[in-house]
């Protein structure tokens, strides 16, 4: 193994203990505090946590072994197992940021019937279609033997060994990455887009307001005044990094890997190999900041961790101050 083949070996091990950690947290807030449950997007954050845990513990390790061993892990029949397993779980999972971006357009732009319109058979609605649509390309893949090891990604993945079947194999890719990372990407940023627009439109009427307050208030020190004013740059700026966060972070992940799969498309095209292990470690990278996109990072979810931490700090205070009161108990003398 050369530098760099190292270093991606390190990179593939790090995803891998930060996704498989991250998501088991998100996981565990879960089923822990019964209020997210409740929530509809805690049905759409369930879902992508389950594909990218699963994605870490199926192809992420066998992509490790591919870029060490530079050979096929196992057999055919389980390389296409796990093939089926990756395009099953990446569409699954951009399917899921696209619900994600729908719910939250839904309650930013309507609401007051946010709660009629998304309730939680309409999210079991979306995510039976997402399986559907994410099920039907992985069947078609396996089943026209779509499915293999690939060395330019050290990956069981989407792979056409077979000259004769080319063209089919190329209309099959260009449709299959338009109706999943386009698709995923075009709604995302219609919604979302939408709800900056909503939001930028609540910041200038809470400005409004705010230098119609200020200039009432004559007396009032120049430092609370600075203050408001900085809350409201504040307030302008974190709408728009949030939205930039969530595009920003599906592009940067996705755009690499499928771009150079349609480059891959064109046999003229030399694609250097280095590059295809980096474009596939971007995508597994999604898995590692899903958690802290959508979920660690919200006041909930992180109130929730710490209710968790000092749950389990006060019953390891407790276990250990047990046995030292029951030894200040038998230390007493007593009287004979």
């Amino acid at each position: 193994m050369d530098t760099a083949e190292v270093i991606l070996s390190v990179l593939v091990v790090v995803i891998i203990i930060v996704s498989l950690l991250s998501n088991v947290l998100v996981l565990i807030c879960f089923l822990y505090n019964p209020e997210i449950r409740k929530q509809v997007p805690g049905l759409f954050n369930l879902n992508l946590t389950f594909c990218n845990l699963l994605l870490t513990v199926s192809n992420m390790p066998l992509t490790l072994v591919g870029l060490v061993s530079k050979a096929q892990p196992g057999g055919d029949g389980f390389c296409q197992i796990v093939g089926f397993l990756e395009t099953f779980l990446s569409t699954n999972s951009m399917l899921s940021m696209a619900a994600l971006s729908i719910d939250r357009w839904i309650a930013v732009v309507f609401p007051l019937r946010y709660h009629s319109k998304m309730r939680h058979k309409d999210a079991a609605f979306v995510l039976g279609y997402t399986w559907a649509h994410s099920m039907s390309f992985s069947t078609v893949a396996t089943s026209l033997s779509w499915v293999g090891y690939h060395r330019l990604y050290a990956s069981c993945t989407l792979s056409n060994p077979r000259a004769s079947s080319r063209t089919q194999f190329v209309i099959f890719t260009v449709f299959f990455h338009s109706f999943t990372f386009l698709l995923s990407f075009i709604v995302l940023c219609v919604t979302y887009l939408k709800v900056l627009k909503v939001a930028r439109f609540h910041c200038k009427r809470i400005d409004v307001i705010t230098m119609q307050t200020l200039v009432l208030l004559v007396d009032i020190h120049p430092s609370v005044r600075q203050r408001c004013l900085e809350e409201q740059k504040r307030r302008r700026q974190r709408a728009t990094r949030k939205i930039s966060t969530f595009i920003g972070t599906f592009m940067l992940c996705f755009a690499p890997y499928v771009i150079t799969r349609i480059v891959e498309l064109f046999p003229a095209v030399p694609i250097n190999p280095h590059w295809g292990i980096v474009s596939k470690c971007l995508t597994y990278s999604k898995a590692a900041c899903d958690p802290f996109v959508y979920s660690l990072l919200r006041h909930q979810y992180r109130k929730t961790c710490t209710d968790i931490i000092n749950r389990l700090l006060k019953r390891s205070s407790l276990n250990a101050s047990g046995p030292r009161q029951v030894n200040q108990v038998n230390s007493i003398p007593t009287v004979e």
